[in-house]
């Protein structure tokens, strides 16, 4: 986390934001399923098995499948453009570009929601290293751990810039959801334009940055 800059991580707060902004999308249009924390909908996929509802069961594992397919595409994509990571972040930005278009056409629009499982898969390989994420962006999860574990050391009276990333990151992710949320709610999946509108920013702020280490 300490190999990226403050501007990196002023980007990869937004991006984090952007996620969580998608996935509030996501999960009030499905119903309870995301498209960006895949450890929900695996715990979703696993009891709607349990109680035979396959229908859901179906659509949580179609997410998980979009998602990986994202994440795929992402790391390829990464590895080829190594000098030129804004690339891979256009490349989310073309993917929610094309689902914002397919919503509003209707014989393509079912596709527009597994679309914005594969943007956020391919998402988490903007920071990539050696086919390793240096930074996590459409799940918070290990973000408290280490949160916590820097406040850990904080107590214990080490000082450490490192929980104050953590926690910007964490903040991005919350506050995206809320407008993601309040955006769907007043116009629906026509929400996606910002999010493609957010993300094609970052990407233009991202190559002027150029290469990300």
């Amino acid at each position: 986390m300490l190999d990226h800059d403050r501007r990196e991580m002023a980007l990869a707060a937004m991006l984090s934001g952007v996620a969580g902004f998608v996935d509030a999308i996501g999960f009030l249009h499905f119903g309870g399923y995301f498209v960006s924390f895949m450890s929900g909908n695996t715990t979703q996929a696993g009891v709607s098995l349990a109680e035979g509802d396959f229908r859901d069961f179906g659509l949580a594992i179609g997410l998980i499948v979009a998602f990986f397919v994202g994440v795929v595409i992402g790391s390829q994509a990464s590895r080829r453009v190594r000098e030129r990571r804004w690339l891979v972040l256009a490349i989310v930005a073309s993917i929610l570009t094309t689902a914002a278009v397919f919503h509003h056409v209707p014989f393509v629009a079912f596709l527009a929601p597994p679309l914005m499982a594969v943007a956020m898969g391919a998402q988490n390989s903007v920071f990539e290293r050696d086919g390793q994420a240096t930074i996590g962006l459409t799940f918070v999860t290990g973000t408290l751990v280490k949160l916590g574990q820097s406040v850990s050391r904080l107590i214990d009276g080490e000082r450490s810039v490192v929980g104050l990333r953590y926690f910007a990151l964490w903040s991005g992710l919350a506050a995206g959801t809320v407008v993601g949320a309040v955006t769907y709610l007043w116009i629906g999946l026509s929400a996606l334009w910002f999010a493609a509108a957010l993300t094609a920013f970052g990407t233009a702020a991202l190559r002027r940055m150029g290469t990300v280490t």
